[in-house]
């Protein structure tokens, strides 16, 4: 698996330095060398990856949250994460979710507990190993060819399951749910400033779990927030687009659910799920690009490619006696 050339550690950057770095440089010209270090870094290979893992989380967690929240007697929960479902993952992957809130039902109402805490369980290791492939791939962008040891690779890959899962349910309750958060009994100026106000707070929610991910994920020292919240915002904004995107699509397209019958909502997920972890992934390239030409690299290259031009001598010679 290839790696990007190394981005050399410059640390105590800030926004400031990013932004007096972008002039230099460019948005069309940062743009086209962050898919170049996207690409030579088997980036694409690292989505696909990552997008499998996420569909397989999301189907898991919502069996496991649907399940347990019946079991819990919380039916008003359940009935709010369907609801959910429909109005935020677009078109037919929206439904294969909902699907999953059905089996949830069942397997609650038929009293199969153990399965559902043995969903649970596996919806935490799931994400876990998708948070662990993550690192892997943002380790690849900025020219880090090894990972960090496996115990402890795996356990920060479980404490940002924790925490920036629990920012991302959060902002994905705000960006979904929007007026329903507010009680019926409330009306007027406090409902309004909510259904405009949800956006930017579940948006920037997104954004500061994304720029977490940037700041300690990779195994390097990493420079300040505000410098990788760039990077972040690119991510966000790339994200919002794709689900709009889709969404639109597959309101307007008459021919993929045709096209793939049963198997509709399967497809729709994974495309989703693969587009957003490009996306993700191409924030984090756009990072790692500034930073390497604030450190004077302005175009990244494939070590391999470069090692293969540029052929050593003969790391043994002959010593003469």
């Amino acid at each position: 698996m290839s790696t990007a050339s190394v981005v050399p550690e410059t640390r105590g950057l800030t926004g400031d330095d990013a932004r007096q770095t972008l002039r230099s440089v460019g948005w069309g010209q940062l743009a086209k060398d962050s898919f170049r270090r996207l690409r030579v870094s088997d980036g694409f290979s690292h989505a696909r990856s990552l997008a499998f893992m996420t569909s397989l989380v999301a189907i898991q967690g919502v069996i496991a949250v649907v399940g347990l929240a019946r079991v819990l007697h919380k039916g008003a929960v359940s009935a709010a994460i369907d609801a959910t479902l429909r109005r935020a993952i677009p078109g037919p992957a929206g439904r294969v979710l909902t699907t999953a809130v059905t089996q949830a039902h069942h397997m609650a109402a038929e009293h199969r507990y153990t399965a559902l805490y043995i969903g649970a369980i596996g919806a935490l290791f799931t994400a876990t190993v998708a948070m662990g492939q993550l690192e892997r791939g943002l380790n690849r962008i900025y020219g880090v060819e090894q990972d960090r040891p496996t115990a402890k690779k795996y356990a920060m890959a479980f404490v940002f399951t924790l925490s920036v899962g629990a920012l991302i349910a959060a902002a994905f309750v705000c960006l979904a749910l929007g007026k329903d958060l507010i009680p019926l009994s409330v009306h007027g100026a406090g409902t309004t400033a909510w259904s405009v106000a949800r956006w930017p707070i579940g948006l920037g929610l997104t954004g500061i779990a994304v720029t977490a991910i940037f700041r300690w994920s990779p195994r390097r020292v990493q420079p300040h927030l505000s410098w990788l919240a760039f990077g972040s915002v690119v991510s966000v904004v790339l994200w919002a687009l794709v689900t709009a995107g889709l969404g639109l699509f597959f309101r307007s397209s008459s021919t993929f659910g045709a096209t793939y019958g049963p198997l509709a909502g399967i497809v729709a997920l994974l495309m989703w799920s693969l587009l957003s972890s490009i996306a993700l992934l191409y924030g984090a390239a756009m990072a790692a690009q500034l930073e390497a030409v604030r450190a004077g690299q302005r175009a990244p290259q494939d070590p391999q490619k470069v090692a293969e031009s540029d052929p050593v001598s003969d790391p043994s010679p002959e010593v003469a006696s």
